[in-house]
């Protein structure tokens, strides 16, 4: 039970490691013995979990897509407003992960990284879950009816991951401003007349 532990305390060590790492240099500059040396961790005990970099890589998006998925969730569950404010929160919330959390900043530059050869499986997930958020919104009456959902889909996805990606290099895109800036232009077209 305590080899269990200790596995598992080292396979996250490992992955926070990595995220890190991936995050700040790219998937193609990442090397393993600097990310066993930031895990505190011995190369050999790297290889025993995870037997190359795309492994590792995957292991961060995976690990990505569970933390955002969970924060996103909590968001449209909690917010007051209906199903499109809900949608506003979990943006906002996404966001801030991307610029707090090593981990889920790491999944999206992965899965957006062109030295790798991803499925970019949270790019994915996310797109069907604004597009999920978006449904239900129409169902709710809270969606105009000339908005089309796959269209609002597309554009609220590429302007949160241009603001993602602007944000790897300089946080004035990260900032709380953006995305009031996107929201005031993009909700008055979203929401129904009143």
């Amino acid at each position: 039970m305590v080899k269990q532990a200790r596995a598992a305390v080292t396979r996250q060590a490992l992955i926070s490691a990595a995220a890190e790492v991936f995050g700040a240099d790219g998937y193609a500059m990442a090397t393993l013995p600097v990310i066993s040396g930031r895990a505190g961790v011995s190369s050999g005990a790297l290889h025993f979990h995870f037997p190359n970099k795309d492994a590792l890589a995957a292991a961060v998006e995976d690990a990505a897509a569970a933390a955002a998925s969970a924060l996103t969730e909590e968001s449209a569950r909690t917010a007051e407003g209906g199903r499109l404010q809900g949608l506003v929160a979990a943006v906002g919330r996404l966001m801030d992960a991307v610029t707090d959390d090593p981990v889920v900043r790491a999944g999206f530059r992965l899965g957006g990284d062109p030295s790798r050869k991803s499925q970019a499986k949270l790019h994915e997930w996310w797109y069907e879950w604004v597009r999920a958020a978006l449904v239900q919104a129409r169902a709710n009456g809270e969606l105009a009816e000339d908005v089309s959902v796959e269209e609002a889909a597309v554009v609220i996805v590429a302007a949160t991951l241009g603001l993602e990606s602007l944000g790897a290099v300089d946080r004035y895109w990260r900032s709380a401003e953006r995305l009031v800036q996107l929201w005031s232009f993009a909700l008055p077209r979203l929401s129904p007349a009143e």
